[in-house]
């Protein structure tokens, strides 16, 4: 097995080394995290999406089967039942409203659930604790022999590649 640098794992890695790796390892987690919080932003305007359109449905439904749906229902009322047309045509206007009404729920059911998603702002709460973390965390003490063993060329070359 063996460490992302290449390094085997266990063996004694210098500081430039330990660094390119964590600057590595950070960075992929940055852009896993990026694309985690693409994916539910595009979700959530799937179902932002999916509310408009059955909000616009709705709309449209009540706007232009309004005169069809009145008059043949109206008039199918009226031969049914006797009824004067007036009160025919009042109780096809109320079917229109209702069906219009279930669309526009269906419309709150999917805009409220693209509201309750707080999927951005969970990957955006999780960048801050993993920054949080990292800011916190201090390096151990070492003695002065392994400090000067670190400024060989190769570390000093490690750390050079990894800020580039």
């Amino acid at each position: 097995m063996s460490a992302p640098d290449g390094s085997p794992v266990g063996a004694e890695r210098s500081i430039g080394q330990l660094f390119a790796s964590a600057t590595t390892e950070m960075s992929a987690l940055v852009h896993d995290e990026i694309a985690l919080a693409k994916a539910q932003l595009k979700q959530d305007v799937k179902r932002g999406a999916t509310s408009g359109g059955a909000f616009s449905a709705a709309g449209v439904l009540l706007l232009f089967s309004l005169p069809m749906l009145n008059f043949a229902l109206a008039y199918g009322i009226r031969t049914w039942s006797g009824w004067n047309l007036a009160v025919c045509f009042l109780l096809s206007f109320a079917a229109n409203v209702l069906v219009a009404g279930v669309l526009a729920l269906i419309g709150v059911v999917f805009a409220k659930k693209a509201k309750k998603s707080k999927g951005p702002q969970k990957v955006a709460a999780s960048m801050k604790e993993t920054a949080g973390v990292l800011q916190k965390a201090k390096p151990h003490p070492r003695s002065e022999t392994a400090a000067l063993e670190d400024r060989s060329p190769q570390a000093i070359e490690a750390v050079a590649r990894s800020s580039s």
